[in-house]
């Protein structure tokens, strides 16, 4: 049989970081002038004046305290309020090849796998810059790996599920080796003019080196026990940005192309879904979540992770059991579970189980069960 490890990871982080303060500081100018703008229409009850943000709201809403962004000013701008980044020529390498690139060359080396070994290159995340060709084939061109790669979006747990479909090519001798990388460029799909949603995002890349096992010579590898996936269609969490919206002659810049979402209801059914999810795995593996020694949950608000991690543990988890990186990272979609993966598997000891699991829009949502070799 065989049996398929995790041997290194990657992260890239941009070098622009925004705290709270300056986020609310650029957003508050910005709505001031919105309401000068329309004081008028304000002063006669025919639209309702816009409110302040505050660093307080923000933390006691999400747990967020600073993001990495690709582009800072354009986002602290009020008279912009969204990234600014320069178009690059179809001869150049995309922003989002980039990104993965340096995520990807952290993998390897920890790995210890020369890139011409990779056989398979996915790159996972919730928005592709273009449609065609994938970012995949120009990353495999990149870095110099062989057999494919392709591209695919299944929002926030677009990771887990790019997981389980390269371990599966692992485990059925089509491939020896695979790579998953998650750029994720979240800035440019948030509205920055929404106060209860202008915080959440972050932009970050990880990558993910998949291998056989008898092929493996890591130091540190983790087999992976299981996979399971589930998705459950809402509009909850939507982005109605597409190819589509030229031919049905839709506004291009209205507010449902950006990321939107009802964000007490996510709370409401998501929590629930995701522990029995993890529970249900972990059952049918034979294991509890007193079996766990680390959960890295996808990193989209603290309150969500608390609960989770509380129903699968049955026990209020401690820092090291349920690691947070959002208040540093903010939510990266599909990278944020991985960054927590990446950075706080300290401690653990051959034997010690976890569980990587990611959740979001579809509603979708991921669990991997991992041991420490």
């Amino acid at each position: 049989m065989t049996h398929v490890v995790i041997t290194g990871t990657g992260l890239y982080t941009p070098e622009h970081a925004i705290d709270n303060a300056s986020l609310v500081k650029a957003f508050n100018a910005w709505v001031d002038s919105q309401n000068a703008r329309h004081a008028d229409a304000i002063s006669r009850g025919e639209r309702e004046p816009l409110s302040h943000s505050s660093s307080e709201f923000i933390e006691k809403a999400s747990g967020i305290k600073s993001r990495y962004v690709l582009d800072a000013s354009g986002i602290l701008d009020p008279a912009r309020m969204r990234p600014k980044l320069p178009q690059r020529s179809n001869d150049e390498p995309s922003v989002q090849c980039d990104m993965a690139t340096q995520a990807a060359q952290q993998a390897l080396a920890a790995a210890n796998v020369d890139a011409a070994d990779i056989e398979l290159v996915i790159v996972a995340c919730s928005n592709l810059e273009r449609a065609y060709p994938a970012v995949a084939v120009e990353v495999q061109r990149a870095l110099g790996t062989s057999g494919y790669g392709f591209d695919m979006n299944v929002a926030c747990s677009s990771a887990t599920f790019a997981l389980e479909i390269a371990a599966n090519a692992i485990a059925s001798g089509s491939v020896k080796r695979a790579l998953i990388v998650n750029p994720e460029i979240c800035s440019a799909h948030l509205n920055f003019t929404d106060r209860d949603s202008h915080f959440i995002f972050g932009d970050a890349c990880t990558a993910m080196v998949l291998e056989s096992s008898d092929c493996a010579v890591s130091d540190e590898q983790y087999e992976i026990l299981g996979t399971r996936l589930v998705t459950k269609f809402s509009n909850a969490i939507r982005n109605n940005a597409g190819f589509l919206n030229r031919v049905t002659d839709s506004d291009p810049l209205a507010l449902d192309k950006l990321f939107v979402q009802e964000g007490r209801r996510v709370f409401r059914e998501v929590c629930p879904m995701v522990a029995q999810l993890i529970s249900s795995h972990l059952a049918s593996l034979e294991l509890s979540g007193s079996d766990l020694k680390r959960m890295w949950l996808h990193q989209a608000n603290q309150h969500m992770n608390d609960l989770i991690a509380r129903k699968v543990l049955g026990v209020e988890p401690s820092k090291a059991q349920a690691p947070i990186i959002l208040d540093r990272y903010a939510n990266t979609s599909s990278a944020g579970s991985i960054i927590a993966f990446h950075l706080h598997r300290e401690q653990l000891e051959g034997g010690d189980i976890g569980v990587i699991c990611s959740f979001g829009a579809g509603y979708s949502a991921g669990s991997v069960v991992i041991r420490r070799q």
